[in-house]
């Protein structure tokens, strides 16, 4: 090498403001290391409005160094990497320790959309990776980046996802695929399974440093309420996770694997393994392959969620006056979530306002496409046409006609006592809530087939479909349709 010759960056620098809140914490909450790095990366996919809405420039991060840097191959600039501790329940079972097995925290940025924290899923080894390689495959990668973004679309809390990076070196799953890397954006990575490690084990100091973390960044009010900050605490976790369960129930999201590990302290839907938008509407059934004993199947995640809330509700008792505290910190999910979920789906049907009998409208609904097993997004888009006068596309949806006809005049009935009522108004209403496309496993399944060869147009095309989901919009058509037949056979299982 001559003098003329430059040499390669030692890291990326984007001259971003980074900050390390987590770190910290002291190091009894994580495990500082370098992201594994991958062979010939490559970019698969870039989410640029988000990466506009952190002050980034998609066209920089499109850039080979770039690339390589978010596939764990060449630093970035003030990142200080790091894996975090937790523990948690899974499958109703005490796990013990476990941790980020393949996730890397990079830090935490201030951005236009506020303070977020940056993290590699799929960058290697770390010391809670237990028996597993710290790998993503290609296909759970793709699965969670499109996933998140729709959540997002869809207007629920969750987690993002910024960046996809891949790589030939092979992973060893049910059969040998490819490398992955996703880059997730969240304000906090924070998960019930950290209140529960240091609970666990005693360690009542970084308990408590932990919870005050929390409170003081992202639920000052518990302070300001009086009484127990911590009981307060719970009780706001409880409460958002009552409103996320809703809206996970009422656009027919199924989890797939809601262990305490994978429960989000802010409410936001986090760690897309087996999940699944429901085709045909079957309140028992389970998306997750692994799931034998259907723990997580749909109509089972609220209760489950509760479940969960008791767990982090017995790993803050340390910090609370009396048991009592937290059972009462809990008792509010037990209203809050049937209350949310009914204004929901009353949202669903038009219904301005709740009044009572609204509930059983909305059941009985529910147990006639679970006796047809009508498509669940389908249905709901055709009732807003069905309103302005397109009323055989819905009846075709049900066998049993003549029960949904009763059902539908005793819905019309109950739009037409609203004050003011108007059909098209409230048509329009209904389509602002109810989206025309939701991430089916088949659309899913298709654009990983065309990325395995190569071909990533599919997983953008969708991206873009699904940051929009209510719009009507050309081009579309085939993503807003019935599912094939074959999608039937799609099993998808914990293993990414």
């Amino acid at each position: 090498m001559n003098d003329t010759d430059t040499a390669a960056p030692a890291a990326l620098d984007l001259a971003l403001p980074w900050r390390h809140r987590f770190a910290d914490l002291g190091p009894a909450f994580f495990t500082e290391l370098p992201p594994t790095p991958l062979p010939e990366p490559h970019l698969v996919s870039l989410n640029a409005p988000l990466a506009q809405a952190l002050g980034l420039d998609p066209a920089r991060l499109r850039q080979d160094d770039a690339v390589r840097a978010f596939s764990g191959s060449l630093p970035i600039e003030g990142a200080r990497p790091l894996a975090t501790v937790y523990s948690g329940h899974q499958f109703g079972v005490w796990a013990g320790q476990l941790g980020d097995g393949r996730a890397l925290l990079l830090g935490e940025l201030d951005t236009p959309a506020g303070p977020m924290e940056i993290q590699f899923k799929g960058a290697g080894r770390t010391p809670y990776s237990r028996m597993g390689d710290g790998r993503a495959v290609l296909r759970s990668s793709i699965r969670e980046y499109l996933c998140s973004e729709a959540m997002h679309g869809l207007g629920i809390p969750t987690t993002r996802a910024l960046i996809v990076t891949g790589s030939p070196q092979p992973v060893i799953r049910e059969t040998v695929e490819s490398a992955s890397v996703v880059t997730r954006v969240a304000p906090s990575f924070i998960r019930f399974g950290h209140f529960e490690h240091f609970s666990a084990n005693g360690l009542a100091d970084e308990l408590r440093r932990l919870a005050d973390f929390v409170i003081d960044a992202f639920y000052p009010g518990c302070r300001e309420a009086g009484g127990n900050p911590y009981a307060r605490l719970l009780e706001a976790v409880s409460a958002r996770t009552a409103d996320l369960l809703a809206q996970w129930q009422a656009v027919g999201f199924c989890h797939g694997v809601m262990n305490t590990d994978n429960m989000s302290v802010l409410g936001l839907t986090i760690d897309y393994g087996p999940f699944q938008f429901l085709d045909a509407f079957n309140p028992a059934h389970i998306c997750n392959h692994s799931d034998h004993g259907g723990r997580y199947a749909y109509h089972r995640q609220p209760n489950v969620a509760y479940w969960n809330l008791f767990c982090l509700g017995q790993a803050l008792l340390p910090l609370m006056d009396d048991q009592q505290q937290a059972l009462d910190a809990l008792e509010p999910y037990k209203t809050r979530f049937p209350a949310a979920l009914t204004q929901r789906m009353g949202a669903k049907l038009g219904l301005a306002d709740t009044r009572e009998g609204d509930a059983a409208l909305i059941e009985e609904l529910m147990q006639l496409m679970a006796k047809d097993a009508v498509d669940f997004t389908i249905l709901f888009r055709r009732l807003c046409d069905a309103l302005e006068g397109a009323a055989e596309p819905v009846r075709d949806l049900f066998l049993q006609r003549e029960s949904f006809d009763a059902w539908a005049a005793r819905w019309r009935e109950r739009l037409q006592a609203q004050p003011g009522f108007d059909a098209a108004a409230t048509a329009a209403a209904m389509r602002r809530v109810n989206p025309r496309i939701v991430l089916r496993n088949h659309l899913a399944q298709i654009a990983i087939q065309r990325a395995e060869q190569g071909d990533f147009g599919e997983v953008d095309r969708l991206l873009k479909a699904l940051s929009a989901p209510y719009d009507e919009r050309k081009g579309e058509d085939d993503l807003a349709a019935f599912p094939p037949d074959w999608a039937q056979q799609i099993e998808i299982s914990c293993s990414s």
